[in-house]
């Protein structure tokens, strides 16, 4: 997946805890921010959901569009 590079500001506390976990691991300071996000954002289940998924994405897409216009009309 391609990288983007952004500017954040954080705490003087949290980067230097992540300049130490990374010179601990063997890691790259923005290795180590980009575990911890998404750990904290629960991508790595989605992850693991997506790649577990074999229907195709315009079946996926199909039953997503007729989901949304079930609930928004009403029925469950």
């Amino acid at each position: 997946m391609p990288k983007t590079k952004t500017t954040v500001y954080l705490d003087e506390d949290v980067l230097r805890g992540a300049k130490v976990m990374a010179a601990r691991t063997g890691k790259k300071d923005y290795e180590v921010v980009e575990e911890a996000l998404r750990a904290y954002l629960g991508m790595e289940v989605l992850d693991r959901v997506w790649s577990a998924a074999d229907m195709p994405e315009d079946e996926a897409l199909r039953l997503a569009v007729e989901e949304v216009h079930r609930f928004r009309s009403g029925s469950s």
